[in-house]
């Protein structure tokens, strides 16, 4: 098993751009198909403590769900964003890289050099 992890989607350019660099630099990561098989909430407290950001920092803006889900109110709690992301996986910013405990994400993949490098 690897010691890096890559929660990807395969239809998202800078998810593929990502696992693109990280074999590039010979690392075979596990790849999770977060969308297939979403984190529980006890996974992605633990994603956003290796990230270092809150929930709301980690929610893709731009989707549907998020306007749909009046998620945009400053009054959610970070259990409740946690559960909107469990829910709807793609609310979650992708892709995020993780080796040990620490993560980040490759929004620009570069961010990943990062970890190589540790």
């Amino acid at each position: 098993m690897s010691e890096y992890s890559i929660y990807h989607n395969p239809r998202c350019s800078k998810s593929r751009q990502t696992l693109q660099l990280l074999t590039d630099n010979g690392v075979e990561p596990e790849i999770v198909l977060y969308l297939d098989t979403p984190p529980s909430a006890a996974q992605l407290k633990q994603l956003l403590s290796k990230l270092g950001i809150s929930a709301r920092e980690l929610l893709r803006k731009g989707e549907a769900a998020y306007k749909e889900g009046g998620l945009a109110d400053t009054a959610l709690t970070e259990a409740q964003l946690i559960a909107a992301m469990i829910a709807e996986p793609k609310l979650i910013e992708r892709p995020i890289v993780v080796k040990g405990e620490q993560a980040v994400l490759g929004r620009p993949p570069e961010n990943v050099l990062a970890l190589l490098s540790k």
